[in-house]
């Protein structure tokens, strides 16, 4: 009897070993990210697309010796054009006194749009010495503007190797640099947003490399719908979990093949999936009179969010 009180008691502990191992997978199972969920930190599940504008749209004429147009001229445009939001690039400001800053947040403000971005150009490949010192200082330097002007992000680049020097030597240089100014960001509560820009973000796998070799709750993806150019949609995919950012171009490039437009709904389709929550920037850069074709594109962008 105790021979079989000890075989019975063995195979129910067993049995119950079993049952608690597979409730404690499933419990893993479903508090893990679906597949394509957000990886962004503290983001809740769901969706929410929003339609903002990038000033590179409008590149000739916000710069040269005589511009056309003005970034508050572009402000207004954005309104006119019932936008959530307006992307204010570094590039085109005239003056970044705090006067002028807060008078273009104010701007922004007084006509309902958010300012989902401002993007600067930068390089971190550069080895140590004076030319990398130049670069982080620029970009200390432009996150203390983006924090007084209430921009939500601030698109970054990693750069490119140097004449001499590997990718694999690049991508530490990188990472170092990002990482000091995504400390400083996020002392200044503000995004830092790496974009697929070819270098080495060339494919989304160098892209998450950089991401999480940085390894911050300050930096994500600035995603550019235009910039990959091998496996285009499904690298989208594969990168949509990390943005915190996203600028749409009108047209992709598939290897050498030519160019062809985009399919908005397909991105936009891919940003919900991926749990994405922020603005949608369009950034327009073909050849056709921004101010006849960039409310086109707008409407159609516009559809494919809904």
């Amino acid at each position: 009897m105790q021979r079989r009180d000890f075989i019975r008691s063995t195979v129910a502990a067993a049995s119950l070993g079993g049952l608690l191992a597979a409730e404690e997978n499933a419990v893993r199972a479903a508090s893990a990210p679906a597949p394509g969920a957000s990886l962004v930190k503290d983001r809740v599940d769901g969706s929410s697309l929003q339609l903002s504008l990038a000033a590179y749209s409008f590149r000739r004429e916000l710069s040269g010796k005589k511009p056309t147009m003005t970034l508050e001229g572009f402000v207004d445009y954005c309104a006119e054009q019932e936008l959530q939001a307006t992307e204010l690039t570094e590039y085109y400001f005239r003056d970044k006194s705090p006067g002028y800053i807060c008078s273009l947040r104010r701007r922004a403000y007084v006509n309902g749009l958010a300012i989902s971005g401002s993007p600067l150009g930068n390089d971190f490949c550069h080895p140590p010495g004076p030319a990398r010192d130049k670069q982080i200082a620029h970009v200390k330097a432009w996150i203390d503007v983006v924090a007084l002007l209430g921009s939500q992000t601030i698109r970054v680049f990693a750069g490119k190797a140097k004449k001499g020097s590997s990718e694999a030597e690049a991508l530490k240089l990188a990472i170092a640099g990002l990482k000091e100014v995504s400390e400083y960001a996020g002392k200044k509560g503000v995004l830092l947003a790496i974009e697929n820009h070819g270098g080495i973000t060339s494919t989304a796998d160098q892209l998450l490399a950089l991401v999480k070799g940085v390894d911050s709750p300050w930096l994500g993806v600035n995603l550019d719908t235009g910039n990959f150019h091998t496996d285009v949609y499904a690298s989208l995919e594969k990168a949509a979990p990390y943005a915190v950012a996203v600028q749409v171009k009108v047209h992709i490039r598939e290897g050498k093949k030519a160019a062809e437009e985009a399919d908005f709904k397909r991105i936009a389709s891919i940003l919900k999936s991926a749990g994405y929550r922020g603005y949608v920037a369009l950034e327009y850069e073909a050849k056709e009179d921004p101010l006849k074709a960039v409310p086109r594109y707008l409407g159609k962008l516009r559809e494919a969010l809904a």
